[in-house]
């Protein structure tokens, strides 16, 4: 019997790693549709966004990508956790998964040819498994290249000092990004005593054990970070894997950011009824969330800022510890807002609890900057849409990325943080204004600057394209069979 040329996808659980995935599948149907995809799916006990409509809908729109539910694995949510961070929860579910996904390439391998194994960044644990059943395996880094570049860097980082980068004083020197604060960092990774720490750097040092690493990204909007990996800086002391720049990939309008919560149509109704480009969006993420005091900054600030707003409101982060990592609850804006908010601001802002159509929102022809979380999906959605930012990082990697986009790619203004983090709504409304003013010098610079990137996605894609010619290469390195599997603990 003749079997199947197979690409097994592996993401971590999460709208945004899912959704890269699936788009990165979708692409490699597109141009090489000899290959079937397989996509598996890990439900985690713990909050990841609502992701079941969103696998619905694709399921219905390419039936020739096929989802793989692996059997579910309970963790205990509770105070026995040490660690405060949702990460070690991820590192610890994707150890324990390690026995259904051998189970499962075993099962696919019976009836395909597997020609590569694509997993997600936290899917670390399962690179031995595919190395043993002597399966290429490459990392899919959903994040950019400069974010890839602080990743090949930790191990030297973590050899030379045998302090916390956060009792750091002196900023950290990586090869290919602006000088970083060591507060900076990865927030798992700022105390090298916690469990998160450890799983972030074991991953590092795994990286060059695979075959490569594809990201999502394109060569024209990274040139610095990416240079320096291609020098082999970053990786002083072990030979760098190939990586494929194969990006942008963005959920299409059709797709958007399926969720059980909020209303699709009121968002795009209310824009349709707003003139070009005059609207701001405030967005955060699956997972960012804002304490009722500064839920309350934020609006005084876009109040007084006079321009028209789009927010996405989302319940403050409980303080029960029992429920820290669960969704929260529906947010009631009459509470969370400022008395008469809503009344007041009627006539020039929308606020919507939990959710709104990000992808659509932002190629809507009303939206005219983005005040985001500097998660990297968001950061391309905006690029492609061509949509100047705010930068505000909240959790993840995203303080990495905000000095990125500020002074390297010149595509956002920097939201700044007083001390103890908050962030005042004298700060918001001057950042919004300045984005959204056309006589401000700074924001017309960056609009300018994100027209350019958008127009640049579009060639990186396109037929002779950076990104498209990496993925050629990438496939055919699938095709020739040739590769080498690395042993275990080398």
């Amino acid at each position: 019997m003749e079997k199947f040329d197979t690409i097994v996808l592996y993401p971590s659980p999460g709208m945004g790693h899912l959704i890269s995935m699936v788009e990165l599948g979708k692409l490699i149907l597109t141009h090489h549709p000899s290959f079937s995809i397989i996509i598996f799916i890990t439900n985690a006990p713990y909050n990841t966004g609502s992701t079941a409509a969103y696998i619905n809908r694709v399921s219905e729109t390419t039936p020739s990508i096929l989802f793989h539910h692996l059997p579910t694995i309970s963790l205990p949510l509770d105070s026995t956790i040490e660690s405060p961070h949702l990460e070690t929860l991820v590192f610890k579910l994707l150890h324990l998964n390690n026995p259904n996904i051998h189970q499962a390439l075993q099962t696919i391998s019976q009836s395909s040819t597997i020609r590569s194994f694509i997993i997600d960044f936290f899917c670390y644990p399962s690179l031995d498994v595919a190395h043993n059943l002597n399966i290429p395996t490459y990392y899919f880094f959903t994040s950019g290249a400069a974010v890839l570049s602080v990743f090949f860097y930790l191990p030297t980082l973590h050899k030379t000092t045998t302090k916390s980068f956060k009792d750091l004083e002196a900023n950290l020197e990586i090869p290919g990004l602006p000088t970083i604060p060591p507060s900076d960092m990865i927030k798992p990774t700022l105390d090298r005593t916690d469990e998160a720490y450890t799983g972030f750097l074991e991953t590092t040092i795994s990286l060059p054990r695979s075959q490569g690493i594809i990201v999502n990204s394109f060569e024209s909007l990274e040139p610095r970070p990416i240079k320096a990996i291609s020098d082999g800086l970053c990786v002083p002391d072990a030979p760098t894997p190939p990586v494929y720049y194969i990006g942008p990939l963005i959920a299409s309008t059709n797709d958007g950011r399926m969720s059980t919560g909020g209303d699709k149509s009121e968002c795009l109704k209310w824009l349709d009824s707003q003139p070009s480009r005059s609207v701001v969006f405030l967005c955060f993420g699956s997972l960012g969330l804002f304490s009722a005091t500064q839920l309350k900054e934020i609006a005084v600030g876009l109040e007084k800022s006079c321009q028209r707003f789009l927010w996405v409101v989302r319940s403050p982060p409980t303080e029960d510890k029992t429920k820290r990592f669960l969704a929260p609850p529906e947010p009631n804006l009459v509470v969370l807002l400022p008395d008469g908010f809503l009344d007041r601001t009627r006539d020039r802002g929308l606020v919507v609890k939990s959710w709104a159509p990000q992808v659509a929102v932002l190629s809507h022809k009303s939206v005219g900057g983005f005040v985001t979380h500097c998660g990297w999906n968001s950061v391309l959605e905006a690029v492609c849409a061509g949509v100047p930012m705010v930068a505000w990082p909240l959790y993840a990697e995203q303080r990495l990325n905000k000095p990125v986009l500020v002074e390297d790619m010149k595509l956002a203004l920097p939201m700044e943080e007083s001390e103890g983090g908050l962030v005042s709504a004298v700060e918001v409304e001057k950042r919004v204004s300045e984005l959204m003013d056309d006589s401000d010098e700074a924001g017309r610079a960056i609009r300018e600057r994100v027209m350019v990137m958008s127009e640049a996605a579009k060639v990186a894609m396109s037929e002779g394209g950076s990104s498209r010619r990496a993925l050629d290469e990438l496939v055919e390195s699938w095709k020739l069979g040739n590769l080498t599997v690395h042993p275990v603990g080398l």
